[in-house]
């Protein structure tokens, strides 16, 4: 490998995991925002940093429930992140689109066992997920297309730097 292509892989790793870092920073803010703003309603307030009123939390049961409903919220925050990194596009990180079904259990021998398969819109590459997972979790399986525009343009004299055929 070229270090230009080193150099480009490492870029998209960072670029793909520090988006997740980032929409976990936004989780974790809307979380204390949001137990900071029910805090606001019991005595004695707490300061911005502590999460949650010591002096109210196992003696009051409203709020004790409040906090529960708090914890729910802000672990479902945190799962729609990561939830919705799962399917981004490696490359680009914009969603990923076209969701097939392949395979089919009738002919697993044939056609594979069923699997949903997401592609990138801008061809940097496919996700094939399990459709049913039997024995254990199976990671999805990221496969990198390439560069879409040589396959089309080989045929044709503009990618040789030929001029092209018009006469076809």
């Amino acid at each position: 490998m070229l270090p230009q292509e080193k150099f480009a892989e490492f870029k998209s790793h960072i670029r793909f995991w520090g988006f997740l870092g980032l929409k976990l920073l936004a989780a974790a803010g809307g979380a204390l925002g949001s137990v900071w703003f029910l805090n606001l309603f019991w005595l004695p307030y707490t300061p911005l940093l502590t999460v949650i009123n010591g002096y109210q939390f196992s003696y009051d049961l409203v709020y004790t429930s409040l906090v529960g409903v708090w914890f729910l919220f802000a672990y479902g925050l945190f799962y729609l992140a990561i939830w919705d990194q799962r399917y981004r596009c490696r490359t680009c990180l914009r969603r990923l689109r076209m969701p097939i079904e392949t395979g089919s259990w009738g002919f697993m021998l044939q056609l594979g066992r069923p699997q949903i398969e997401y592609i990138c819109a801008y061809g940097h590459g496919k996700l094939n997920v399990e459709e049913v997972q039997i024995s254990g979790t199976v990671p999805p399986a990221w496969t990198e297309q390439g560069d879409i525009w040589d396959e089309l343009f080989a045929g044709s004299g503009s990618a040789s730097g030929k001029e092209p055929d018009f006469d076809r």
